[in-house]
């Protein structure tokens, strides 16, 4: 009996479709086959979807930021109080402060009454200076007393304290000696810096101070004083228009004939013309020092004229020298009896006695 095959055709009825498997669908599949893609669950799609946009997003914030950062500004100037010392972070942010011009102050002081009471407030004008700041303080006699070393050690300015024993009887202004003691000092360590002659029962301005470091050469300006008799007050030093010294302020008929009308604390100068020849006008002077020669009010023209030959080779401070900014007011206690060293040793008598 012959075999008889059978094929079951497709059928247009949903019913009749045979249902295979994906992995047998794959293994018949055929080169011109559809290929279905890969799905991901729409959870792990969203976080791939952040996850991109926080790198985009942060990458370009950084950029930004970095590329129109502004420039930051340069350290300005720390203020310290006059009631309080610098903390560590004040000392840290004076680091940063750019260097400024050595002030030299040169003070001759002798043994009187007002001795302790002028260097006490010449002491704190120059605590309140910024730094750097030296102050030279020049004795009279053939050691140095323990009285004024004990007032510069509680100043809190940088000092030296030295003494002179080099004096004239013939020459009233016994300052002459201790200043060239002190210029001595200055030109052996060169010292490098503004020389400044201050008077320990003068007046000085802060602002005095800030103009000093202005100097580059010579520089003057007018001082206010009263006169001997302290019947008036004066001015002395430069009239000046446009930086330049045009003129003089005098009053005194004995102190005409001098070439400078100058206070001694009215002018200040380059510590290098002391021994640099380059900065020096007169190259025929060895040393630089007042003169023990000449009469009284004349040791500053004669000092001056050792270091300038004449007005144009001033630097007039300020520049129209309109500002007073210290005072020599002629003060004298050499009369005065006080006690030693200002301290009373022994119980002073009351005057008024209380009536127990």
């Amino acid at each position: 009996m012959d075999s008889v095959s059978v094929r079951r055709t497709f059928s247009p009825n949903p019913h009749h479709r045979s249902i295979s498997s994906p992995s047998s669908s794959l293994r018949t599949r055929g080169p011109t086959s559809a290929f279905i893609p890969y799905h991901p669950p729409l959870l792990l799609r969203l976080l791939i979807f952040f996850f991109a946009s926080g790198i985009v997003l942060g990458l370009t914030v950084f950029s930004s930021t970095y590329e129109h950062q502004p420039e930051p500004e340069p350290d300005r100037e720390p203020i310290i109080r006059s009631d309080h010392r610098p903390d560590k972070l004040g000392m840290t942010q004076l680091n940063h402060v750019p260097e400024q011009k050595l002030i030299i102050v040169v003070t001759p002081t002798y043994n009187r009454a007002a001795q302790a009471y002028f260097l006490h407030r010449l002491a704190q004008t120059l605590r309140l200076v910024p730094p750097p700041l030296l102050w030279i303080v020049v004795e009279t006699g053939s050691k140095t007393s323990s009285e004024t070393a004990s007032i510069l050690r509680r100043s809190g300015v940088m000092y030296r304290h030295i003494s002179c024993k080099q004096t004239s009887g013939e020459v009233k202004d016994r300052g002459v000696h201790q200043r060239n003691k002190a210029l001595d000092l200055i030109e052996h360590h060169r010292l490098e810096g503004i020389v400044y002659f201050a008077d320990d029962d003068n007046i000085y301005s802060l602002e005095l101070f800030d103009w000093l470091r202005e100097i580059r050469g010579f520089g003057t300006w007018p001082v206010a004083m009263l006169t001997h008799d302290k019947s008036k007050a004066i001015l002395e030093g430069p009239v000046c228009k446009n930086g330049q010294v045009i003129g003089w302020h005098t009053n005194e008929k004995s102190k005409r004939l001098r070439r400078f009308h100058v206070d001694m604390s009215g002018f200040a100068f380059n510590s290098t013309m002391l021994w640099d020849p380059d900065k020096r006008v007169h190259l025929a002077w060895n040393t630089i020092r007042q003169l023990d020669t000449v009469k009284e009010g004349f040791q500053e023209t004669t000092f001056i004229q050792q270091l300038v030959e004449d007005e144009t080779q001033m630097e007039a401070v300020p520049s129209d020298c309109a500002k007073i900014m210290n005072w020599h007011l002629h003060l004298d206690y050499r009369d005065v009896v006080y006690p030693t060293g200002w301290h009373l040793r022994n119980n002073l008598q009351p005057v008024v006695p209380l009536k127990l």
